[in-house]
């Protein structure tokens, strides 16, 4: 199969997770009679390898140093969430959050109200040893692939509108891919040839089969290009 057909520019947001690390959650005087609690990690750790999974079977990613300088001078508005979605808990815009790509990676510090019953859910978890996770939601803006598509390089993401998040379980880059949705795989699709179609329409196929009872469907062996809905719902259901 052809691996050049990574090669197009993504247009959904893209997740990736990653264990704990440099995570500190403090406690100290907000110079008002009360407390603030302080959170603070790496979202991403930049220069490290690891593995992914597409489509077209498995990849090397680096999120490469530089990757987030220009989406954070440029002010980008993320929040501090958890399992990317709920309450917001800390935000940039508010000055509540702050950025910063240093050597290692994307640092976040955020500044939580401990009389927030999210908040107080969350220390819990964490102290407990039940959320061990961080993750970020990002948009990749220019990458860079190897001659033989074997390894992709994220050179710079947008975080605007994205999110830095502590997560139950991230798209953990060593077992999970990027979302895929059903716009990028049209795309992808598009760029094989006949035969390179058929052998994806015949993957699925057989993965589809296997998830679903057995039924009788009357359809052509291989879709027209244009007509991609077979292809969109198989992708849902494998979550490609």
């Amino acid at each position: 199969m052809d691996l050049s057909a990574r090669d197009v520019k993504p247009a959904a947001v893209e997740r990736r997770g990653m264990p704990f690390k440099g995570v500190e959650l403090r406690s100290a005087p907000d110079g008002t009679g009360g407390d603030v609690l302080t959170f603070t990690g790496y979202a991403c750790v930049t220069e490290a390898s690891y593995e992914m999974q597409d489509w077209l079977g498995p990849y090397t990613e680096v999120v490469r140093s530089g990757a987030f300088k220009k989406t954070l001078s440029e002010g980008a508005d993320v929040p501090f969430l958890v399992n990317h979605t709920g309450m917001t808990l800390a935000r940039t815009k508010s000055g509540t959050l702050r950025l910063a790509e240093d050597s290692s990676g994307l640092h976040t510090e955020a500044r939580l109200d401990p009389s927030n019953p999210a908040v107080q859910s969350l220390r819990s978890a964490m102290e407990r040893g039940d959320l061990d996770e961080m993750s970020f939601a990002f948009w990749v803006t220019r990458q860079q692939w190897s001659p033989d598509f074997e390894q992709r390089d994220i050179l710079e993401v947008n975080l605007n509108k994205g999110d830095v998040s502590v997560v139950n379980y991230g798209a953990n880059p060593h077992t999970a891919g990027a979302q895929l949705n059903a716009r990028d795989l049209a795309g992808y699709l598009q760029r094989l040839g006949l035969d390179e179609r058929r052998e994806v329409f015949d993957r699925l196929a057989g993965e589809f089969t296997e998830r679903e009872a057995p039924t009788v469907v009357d359809e052509p062996p291989l879709p027209h290009p244009a007509d991609l809905d077979l292809y969109r719902r198989r992708a849902r259901a494998l979550s490609l």
